[in-house]
């Protein structure tokens, strides 16, 4: 799906490429990858739920841009309310969980299990989009989560509440995801953005008002935490300029750099490198996933009731 309506025809054609949508993906990546980073930081000192709130304030003012710059502020009256708003909330039960595992997951280990979310969008498929699944892809995704189960093994330390809290970010964005492909070509993409961010910030905000012992951090704290937000926001936006740009076929299978990136960062920035068979397990989901990312290219068949 095309991110953005094409606004990038008076660009230089190197820039307005192919080549340019990879470089903007890559830099998207980059920034998801400093932002869990900066997050995992954060959670020991602030609640997850006020990162949650300094991050959702930053996109939905950036939500709000997009929906003034193109003349869709009536977002409301968009049709298809009902899959916009499972869609949305599903990224808000992602966000919660993601953030608030955090707290007690490495973050490595968190990031492999979350990026199992593309082999549960295939297990999905044939019951909510009517694709048929081959044989060849099933095994990938039988890969993937034997992956993960190397990763979660008994013995491995890993904490039980933030390992459940991940398994269902994971469950939650394979859903988004799902919701988003039904969604592809009838909502505008900047209306889709916009209702992400708007949800999150109301569901963020209500949880702020009933969880026990919440603080808003002084000023100086809090403009840290809506900076990281700024780079969140920022990293979204390039997602959607690299898809303007290039086929999310080309794209996708780029996604795991951002696995690598976290095992770097889990290794360097919190000495806590994963141990030789969550590497293994890494390596599975990773190999799965970008198998099933590369087998996307080619049309699948529908059922004939949902053709």
């Amino acid at each position: 799906m095309s991110a953005l309506p094409a606004s990038a025809s008076g660009l230089p054609r190197w820039r307005s490429g192919a080549g340019a949508g990879v470089l903007l993906f890559l830099g998207a990546l980059l920034l998801f990858a400093f932002y869990d980073a900066f997050a995992k930081q954060m959670v020991a000192t602030h609640s997850p739920v006020v990162m949650n709130l300094s991050r959702y304030v930053c996109i939905s003012t950036m939500g709000l841009g997009l929906l003034l710059h193109h003349g869709q502020w009536r977002f409301w009256r968009q049709p298809h309310q009902g899959l916009l708003l499972a869609r949305s909330g599903m990224l808000a039960l992602v966000a919660t969980c993601f953030m608030t595992a955090l707290v007690t997951m490495p973050l490595a280990e968190a990031t492999a299990i979350y990026f199992t979310a593309p082999l549960l969008m295939v297990a999905l498929a044939p019951a909510l989009l009517g694709e048929t699944v081959r044989r060849a892809q099933w095994l990938a995704v039988a890969g993937g989560f034997a992956g993960m189960l190397l990763i979660v093994r008994p013995g491995h330390d890993l904490p039980l509440a933030g390992t459940l809290l991940m398994a269902v970010a994971a469950t939650g964005y394979a859903l988004f995801q799902v919701f988003t492909r039904r969604l592809s070509g009838l909502v505008p993409a900047p209306v889709q953005f916009a209702h992400m961010a708007f949800v999150c910030l109301a569901v963020t905000l209500v949880l702020a008002a009933l969880a026990p012992g919440v603080e808003i951090p002084p000023w100086p704290e809090a403009l840290v935490l809506l900076a990281g937000g700024l780079v969140s926001g920022s990293a979204q936006l390039l997602l959607l300029a690299a898809f303007r740009r290039t086929q999310a076929s080309t794209l996708a299978p780029l996604n795991y750099v951002q696995l690598l990136l976290a095992v770097l960062i889990s290794a360097f920035w919190f000495q806590r490198p994963p141990d030789g068979l969550a590497m293994a397990g890494m390596a599975c989901i990773a190999v799965a996933g970008v198998y099933l990312a590369r087998s996307a290219a080619t049309p699948r068949q529908r059922h004939p009731e949902t053709a």
